[in-house]
């Protein structure tokens, strides 16, 4: 990696009405009541986090491997891929970027976190991300882009940081240190399970989606998570019910129109998380 660089900046607006509300219990989406108190607003971004790009190695397949470390101040955590509905996930845009077809963010397993009556999935202190890009022909890459992020502690605040690097074809890889931060990250994402099965009701604005997959137990409190790749769909909280070493997920899908749809199974991503393990399943057959 030849240059990098990073900027980031407290939003002008508000990118977790339902974010901030959701982590205070609150029913106002007004400014003063979201979170965003005086004492808040005058710190700096970089109290909270600080975001560096870690250069990484170019791959057998062309593709680029790095990754965005994201240190975070003591006492603020930041939020998982699909962090439940007391969090807001990490939102990229790579549209800036030359030489790039595709941006994949490698998310390690989060922890499980409790406040005021909800959980939410996340990282504190420090988490690596590892992307791989993947260019549109051999090359240098060009990478620039925007990431929003929230930050919590006892206030939440939304972050945007303008990230860039620049990657030059068959130079060096990264430090040791910052390679092996990225090849432990990679590690740790979860587990991928296949032979997940499930059934699709509907229902007058959605359906609701009922899965069973075969998990190991992962401690006293398992939660699981249901992702589809239309953003704006809503998705509920699953309910999970163990049996033995078998899963049970069950979560409502309501699209943006509000109206009955048909699911494509195999698009659905299914989580099951727990005691800092995970397991994934990409996909889910008919009948559960």
């Amino acid at each position: 990696m030849t240059a990098s660089r990073v900027y980031m900046g407290a939003m002008t607006h508000p990118i977790s009405n339902t974010f901030v509300a959701a982590c205070f219990g609150l029913a106002s989406l007004g400014f003063a009541s979201l979170g965003f108190a005086p004492a808040a607003l005058a710190e700096s971004p970089a109290d909270m986090a600080r975001i560096e790009v870690l250069p990484g190695w170019q791959m057998d397949n062309g593709h680029q491997m790095a990754a965005i470390r994201i240190t975070l101040a003591p006492g603020w955590h930041t939020y998982w891929r699909a962090p439940g509905e007391a969090g807001i996930p990490p939102q990229f845009d790579w549209s800036g970027s030359e030489n790039v077809s595709a941006v994949t963010v490698h998310w390690p397993v989060p922890e499980l976190f409790s406040q005021n009556g909800m959980w939410y999935l996340g990282y504190e202190r420090e988490v690596v991300l590892p992307i791989e890009i993947t260019p549109n022909a051999a090359g240098d890459i060009a990478l620039d882009g925007v990431m929003d992020l929230g930050v919590c502690n006892d206030i939440c605040m939304p972050l945007q940081a303008a990230i860039g690097a620049t990657f030059a074809q068959n130079a060096r890889t990264g430090s040791i240190a910052d390679s092996g931060q990225i090849r432990k990250a990679l590690t740790d994402q979860p587990q991928k399970i296949t032979g997940a099965r499930c059934s699709a009701t509907p229902l007058s604005d959605g359906m609701r989606l009922t899965a069973t997959l075969n998990v190991p137990h992962l401690g006293p409190r398992e939660v699981a998570i249901v992702e589809h790749p239309d953003r704006y769909m809503w998705v509920s909280e699953a309910m999970v019910t163990r049996t033995g070493s078998s899963v049970s997920v069950q979560s409502d899908l309501v699209p943006s129109d509000a109206q009955p749809f048909m699911v494509d199974r195999s698009a659905l991503t299914i989580t099951v998380i727990g005691g800092g393990q995970a397991y994934e399943a990409q996909g889910c057959t008919g009948g559960s």
